[in-house]
């Protein structure tokens, strides 16, 4: 069994696209409008598979509250090094993500950051 996709409503579809593309070399497919329910929305997919849809609605309610809301909790990209993941950290830092935590070795054995993307959804960036 293979994971399809994953899904998330944003704010700004094409800010958000723009976002993935340009720090995570996603592609997109073209965008998708449903007129009748106003519903949008793109696929963005990456190196080895992965698939991020990203949605947008006019009848969208806010996010959740709190520090720990059930449901989505992040996305997690795999660089392949401590470097790359330092890098991209950083970059993300200077174009105005906030950095959560790290970068550092968690308890499970990973070598990661968390930070967030333009519209506050969790990155986890691994080694």
């Amino acid at each position: 069994m293979k994971l399809e996709h994953i899904a998330l409503y944003v704010e700004d579809l094409e800010a958000i696209k723009s976002f993935y593309i340009r720090h995570f070399g996603a592609t997109s497919n073209n965008k998708y409008h449903n007129p009748r329910t106003g519903l949008q929305t793109n696929f963005l997919s990456f190196d080895g598979g992965a698939r991020l849809e990203i949605m947008q609605r006019p009848e969208m309610s806010p996010r959740a509250s709190g520090e720990h809301p059930l449901g989505y909790t992040h996305i997690s990209f795999k660089l392949g090094s401590k470097e790359k993941v330092d890098q991209l950290t950083q970059e993300l830092q200077e174009g105005g993500c906030p950095l959560l935590n790290g970068p550092r070795m968690t308890g499970d054995g990973y070598y990661e950051s968390v930070l967030t993307d333009p519209e506050g959804n969790l990155i986890e960036l691994v080694a």
